[in-house]
Formats: structure tokens, C-alpha cells, sequence
């Protein structure tokens, strides 16, 4: 696996600052069960590394010192992490808002058949993954069969009541594109979706994201095997817009990873961008207070284009 960390760092992209925290992604464990070509993570089957209970606890903690609203789980798949049921009940008591970003397919490995029965009891918000809604480009960014156990998983999540109205269970379908090209209009593609899944499959969801891959990791990776990295860093920073630095998840979120650093977002920590309070130091969730971080300057890259670049990126999906 190629490090694409030291082409990224040197940016001329603008200074932002963090305003309220109000949304803590965690990623707590980086195994998976798919091994997918867009994974900005690394994640696959044969990665260890998960969040102990011990952080996860300070990971509450830190929910509910700081009336924290939101808690974005994410990994890998994180629902491999056992202490990922933990989390989410104890957080659900703290009245804070849950999200799994699912796979989707990790519902039907063993251990897990119960997964989306226990997501729906505690009303976890799902952001599922399916970047498309055609078998054959599924398979080819995900792996052969992937299509078919997705649309499966959202046949059970649909029985639950996810995606339907007056349930409260919010389901959200993610978009990623194929390639090195950035996502098409976001709410047109929320009704080619729509049309396709509710017409040939009768699926409903409440929502449609498109994220831009990023150049980090896997897909970094993959660029450079093309000699595609560079261009693709052009394509982005033409995109980019201004307006787009107003909405940016970084002001208002901190990705946390498996030991529990602290970071301005998911990217930053994959490029190993620890936010840093004391001096050369990684600042750990156990050591923060969210008046330290508000006017803080974020960290920022060549990989931040990403976010601002065309329609805008976030793990909230478009800006614009």
C-alpha cells in the first residue's frame, strides 16, 4: 500500500476555524468484511485494530460532559467492534442522536443477524452504503455478490420501518462515484434512485448523500498504480468553491479514532493529522474540553479540496 500522506500535507488551501462542537465521529475498530476500491480507511477482513470499552466509555464521557448531539459510528464496519451495542445504548440514554454507517451486507455475517432489529429497538439512524443502483458497478467497486446482499438488507431494514414515513427510523443511502470523477447534482441522482428502487425493487428511503472520494488510502493508492493522483488533485482544485468553506463538517465535528486521538475529521486522521492542544503532543478524548477546540484553526490539506470541491462534500453529503 503506497502512503499518499506526504503528497497531500503542503496546501495553499484557506484557513478555517472550528465553531460549536456538536457531532463526534468515531471510528472504532478498522476490520471489515468487504475490502472496497473507493475505502479511503485501509479497512478489510484482516484488520485488528478496535476501540476498547474503556475508550468507548471516555467516548461517553465526553457526550455527556459536553451535551454532545450527535455520535457518527464508523470503521471498517463498525458493528464487528463488540463493544459497538455498548456504545450505542449507553449513548441513546444520554439522549444523544446515533448514527451506524452501515455496509449494509455486514448485517447477514455471523453474529449480526440481529443487528438491524437492535439498530431499529434503539432508533439508530442508518447510513448505508450502495454506490449504485446497478448490480454490475456495485460488484466491481465492492465485490461479486455485494449488490444483490445490499438490496437483501434493505428488504429487512424496509420491514422494520426504516426509510418509511411516521417511523422515526431514518435511512440514508450514500453515493460514491466510480472514479476519479467528482458526484453527479445531488438531488437528481436522489431520483434516479428513487425511480429505480422504488419502481423495480419497491425499496424507500428517506434520503440520498453523494460523498467525493478522496485521494487518501486505498484510493489514493489506486491513483497512483494510474498515475492518476495528480490529476485528480487538479480536477479538485478547478471544482473548488468558496462558498462551500461555510458548511464544511470540520467546524462543528472531531473524529476520534480506535485509541481514542483526536482529530478535525475522518480524512485528517487517515493522513495521521492528530489535532495537537499541547505542543507536539496528540491530544487524546480524555484531555479535551469543547471550549478548547472552538476558534481553533483546522488542520487542512491538499485533500481538503475534496470537500469544497463542485457541489461540496461531507459525510452529510453535498454542501450546495
Amino acid at each position: 500500500m503506497l502512503d499518499t500522506a506526504p503528497l497531500l500535507q503542503p496546501t495553499s488551501f484557506p484557513s478555517i476555524q472550528r465553531k460549536k462542537l456538536t457531532t463526534l465521529q468515531v471510528n472504532i475498530g478498522l476490520k471489515c468484511n468487504l475490502q472496497c476500491q473507493h475505502c479511503h480507511v485501509d479497512a478489510g477482513p484482516r484488520r485488528t485494530e478496535e476501540m476498547t470499552k474503556e475508550t468507548c466509555l471516555q467516548v461517553l464521557n465526553l457526550i455527556e460532559q459536553e451535551h454532545i448531539q450527535i455520535l457518527d459510528l464508523t470503521g471498517g464496519a463498525p458493528e464487528l467492534n463488540p463493544n459497538f451495542r455498548f456504545l450505542i445504548k449507553e449513548a441513546r440514554k444520554l439522549n444523544c442522536h446515533v448514527i451506524d454507517r452501515c455496509n449494509l451486507t455486514v448485517l447477514f455475517e455471523p453474529n449480526q443477524k440481529d443487528t438491524a432489529e437492535f439498530l431499529a429497538k434503539n432508533k439508530v439512524e442508518i447510513v448505508a452504503s450502495l454506490p449504485c443502483y446497478l448490480a454490475e458497478n456495485v460488484d466491481k467497486q465492492r465485490g461479486k455478490g455485494t449488490f444483490d446482499a445490499s438490496i437483501k438488507a434493505l428488504q429487512l431494514l424496509n420491514k422494520l420501518g426504516y426509510g418509511k414515513q411516521g417511523s422515526g427510523l431514518i435511512l440514508t443511502l450514500v453515493f460514491n462515484p466510480q472514479d476519479d470523477s467528482l458526484p453527479p447534482p445531488q438531488a437528481a441522482l436522489e431520483m434516479d434512485y428513487r425511480k429505480k428502487l422504488s419502481a423495480e425493487l419497491n425499496l424507500v428511503f428517506n434520503r440520498l448523500i453523494t460523498i467525493t472520494n478522496m485521494p487518501i488510502k486505498r484510493f489514493g493508492s489506486m491513483l497512483l498504480s494510474k498515475n492518476r493522483f495528480y490529476t485528480y488533485l487538479e480536477t479538485l482544485k478547478t471544482a473548488y468553491k468558496n462558498e462551500n468553506l461555510d458548511a464544511v463538517m470540520c467546524k462543528n465535528l472531531i473524529s476520534i479514532d480506535w485509541q481514542g486521538y483526536i482529530y478535525d475529521c475522518d480524512f485528517n486522521q487517515m493522513l495521521e493529522m492528530p489535532i495537537k492542544l499541547d505542543g507536539n503532543k496528540a491530544t487524546h478524548i480524555s484531555e479535551i474540553k469543547a471550549t478548547l477546540l472552538k476558534d481553533k484553526n483546522i488542520k487542512t490539506g491538499e485533500h481538503c479540496y475534496g470537500c469544497t470541491a463542485g457541489n461540496g462534500s461531507s459525510c452529510g453529503g453535498s454542501l450546495s
